[in-house]
């Protein structure tokens, strides 16, 4: 098996207050999993948000589709899969999923596509940005 093709995994415990009026978690939450999966896997890539705007370069989101599937209930665990591929050198998608737990159950599908730029909004390639894309 490519290990390469393995996804990072996130757990979110969900909480009573991301329920909306029908007790299932508002559209918008999904969005903070989602990122906060992000951000995991890029720490686990020994990858570091303060030190990459240090470096005067800003991660920031182009376009984000989340498709949602079956909703997420107070005190469930949501299981966040994360893939990274580059598209060019100043672009890269990340493909999620949002499982229920352990199951196989979808409550969400999302891809984001992710831009490189400079402190002045131009197009920019962050040093080490291949290290989301290995092992």
């Amino acid at each position: 098996m490519n290990m390469d093709n393995l996804p990072h995994t996130t757990l979110i415990e969900v909480r009573d207050y991301e329920c909306d009026m029908q007790g299932i978690v508002n559209n918008a939450v999904y969005q903070n999993y989602l990122e906060h999966a992000r951000h995991t896997f890029i720490k686990d890539k020994e990858l570091n948000f303060a030190d990459i705007t240090k470096d005067g370069i800003h991660l920031v989101v182009m376009r984000a589709e989340v498709d949602y599937k079956r909703p997420l209930k107070s005190g469930m665990i949501a299981r966040v899969e994360s893939h990274c591929e580059p598209i060019s050198k100043f672009k890269t998608k990340f493909t999620q999923s949002i499982y229920i737990g352990e199951t196989t159950q979808l409550s969400a599908h999302a891809v984001f596509i992710i831009a490189s730029i400079s402190d002045n909004g131009r197009p920019a390639v962050y040093k080490d940005i291949n290290k989301l894309f290995s092992l």
